[in-house]
């Protein structure tokens, strides 16, 4: 038996999950994804993720502006659909649509419920130096991922994991949970249960004045900050190399020893004083270059030990 599947995704971390759903033989119905985006140097649209791989496999793709239109309902619900299965879409399900599949709408999140609902559960929970996330399949409600809870994978954070790692590895693990959920609902053996009611909060979508680097703060939460931005958006400073302001992102540090006036570089190693402590700047990227390890980013960068960041 298999089930017939409406998919909403749109960036790559969907992408493993539409795979796998399609190698179980599942009948994917349609995909629902963002439009295409101006990228690249020429701003060509291009095409989400999820709509490459649902074009290669002849699957039909659409791209509503918003799923609140009546005419665009109608479509979902005309795809009499078993069950959709949405994976970080982008775009908020008003009721007709969670109702419209016969067995409901299931969510794959990047968290552990109820810590981190929101748009920004990765990198979140790497900011706020969580030690521990996951991925949880939860069936969809009308409240921001409230939703109750059919099956969780854990997964410890190093100390050193950026964000972009932790979301490399739960991504085939989201995946992989997802298909045995559907396993599940096949066999009408998928259970739910109610989300706790302690332990609430909210990953808000990232602004860009969080990725400034503020050096006053201490060097733990700098060194969170820094892996939670890492690669996107990047966490940044600026210096001056005598043509003004330059934007420089570290994407990667650690935990350093040394104490000085924050911002101040204590040796040829790229050590920095925080408000507390300090923290090793590993890997940089200036403006318009490609990202560079420490000793090689200061062959072209004058940041010897006093300069003030």
């Amino acid at each position: 038996m298999t089930l017939r599947v409406v998919f909403m995704g749109t960036p790559d971390f969907a992408v493993p999950t539409l795979s796998e759903i399609i190698g179980h033989g599942h009948e994917v119905l349609a995909c629902y994804t963002r439009a295409p985006k101006p990228a690249g140097r020429g701003l060509e649209p291009r095409p989400s993720p999820v709509h490459g791989l649902a074009e290669r496999f002849g699957i039909p793709v659409f791209t509503p502006a918003t799923l609140r239109d009546a005419a665009v309902q109608d479509i979902l619900a005309g795809h009499e659909a078993d069950v959709a299965v949405v994976v970080a879409y982008g775009l908020i399900l008003p009721k007709p649509v969670l109702d419209a599949p016969r067995l409901g709408c299931l969510n794959l999140h990047a968290s552990l419920l109820p810590r981190w609902r929101g748009a920004a559960p990765i990198q979140r929970a790497v900011m706020a130096g969580d030690t521990e996330s996951g991925v949880m399949v939860m069936r969809m409600d009308e409240g921001l991922d409230t939703g109750p809870v059919a099956m969780v994978e854990k997964l410890a954070i190093g100390p050193g994991m950026t964000a972009g790692e932790l979301h490399d590895r739960l991504m085939p693990l989201g995946a992989d949970l997802m298909v045995r959920a559907l396993a599940g609902l096949e066999r009408g053996a998928l259970g739910f249960q109610p989300q706790a009611e302690a332990g609430i909060s909210y990953a808000a979508k990232i602004g860009k004045a969080e990725a400034r680097l503020d050096w006053t703060r201490p060097a733990a939460e700098l060194h969170n900050q820094i892996r939670g931005l890492s690669p996107f958006p990047g966490a940044f400073f600026e210096a001056d190399w005598g043509q003004g302001p330059t934007r420089v992102k570290v994407l990667r540090a650690e935990i350093a020893e040394g104490d000085g006036a924050p911002g101040t570089v204590l040796d040829d190693r790229l050590a920095v004083a925080c408000g507390t402590g300090a923290i090793r700047l590993l890997e940089l990227q200036r403006a318009g270059k490609a990202p560079a390890k420490a000793a090689e980013f200061l062959n072209g960068a004058r940041l010897a030990p006093g300069v003030r960041l």
